[in-house]
């Protein structure tokens, strides 16, 4: 029994070698497709200018090739380039994404989407707007607002050129008077949102609010006291003195 088992050894050892190399070969052979998300990422872009458009920051690739090969591929590893290095202002559009990739030879992209994409640039200029202070709320009876004012009364705006040209101010947030009495003074954030341009530096101001007395303020009479009420009150007392 054990001598048929070890009877023509050589050659079932050759065959279960080539079993095994057969079993690899088809293995690595056999194509296979995986989609990845790589990172788009905007390389070299000038001090002076600024992305002022709506630009995917991913794109979805697929890879077609050997099972062999797509084992060695790291996600992490996959990423895409887009050089803006040497353009001026206006609108660029990037082809052939696929060609910044690096992917071993005998694999083949069969879809990016996005298939394109455009970057508009557009230099980045500063302007001074002025200040201004949004109050809500009354004060206390008897007061009214005699001026309110920031320290600082213009502040930066920095971003891209045409969107700068539409800002002609910025506003602070709301200042509550409800119920003050006397004047005071208070750090304010500046409330700004712009879609490519923001406040260059100062994001807070001081703003000082005087309040003075009421000159037309009538404060209200005391309550008088009604008939029904007084007759209740001495039929009270004629009852005490029972």
């Amino acid at each position: 029994m054990i001598s048929k088992v070890f009877e023509n050894w050589v050659l079932k050892f050759v065959s279960l070698a080539f079993a095994v190399v057969l079993w690899f070969f088809v293995m690595g052979e056999s194509r296979m497709e995986v989609t990845y998300v790589a990172p788009l990422e905007y390389e070299n872009l000038s001090n002076d200018l600024m992305i002022a458009n709506e630009v995917p920051t991913s794109a979805s690739i697929r890879i077609s090739g050997p099972r062999a090969l797509q084992v060695n591929i790291s996600p992490n590893d996959i990423s895409l380039g887009i050089d803006l290095k040497g353009l001026s202002a206006g609108v660029t559009s990037f082809k052939r994404l696929e060609e910044s990739l690096n992917i071993p030879s005998g694999l083949k992209i069969t879809r990016i989407s996005p298939s394109y994409v455009d970057v508009k640039l557009e230099r980045i200029r500063d302007r001074d707007v002025p200040v201004r202070v949004v109050l809500t709320g009354e004060p206390a009876p008897g007061f009214i607002v005699k001026s309110f004012k920031t320290i600082t009364e213009k502040v930066a705006v920095s971003g891209a050129e045409s969107e700068l040209k539409g800002v002609s101010e910025v506003v602070t947030e709301g200042i509550d008077l409800t119920h003050v009495q006397e004047s005071f003074s208070q750090a304010v954030a500046i409330s700004y949102i712009g879609n490519y341009t923001d406040l260059k530096e100062t994001k807070t101001v001081e703003v000082q609010v005087v309040l003075q007395p009421d000159p037309d303020y009538a404060p209200p009479l005391p309550a008088e006291e009604t008939p029904e009420t007084e007759t209740e009150a001495a039929s009270a007392e004629r009852k005490e003195t029972k």
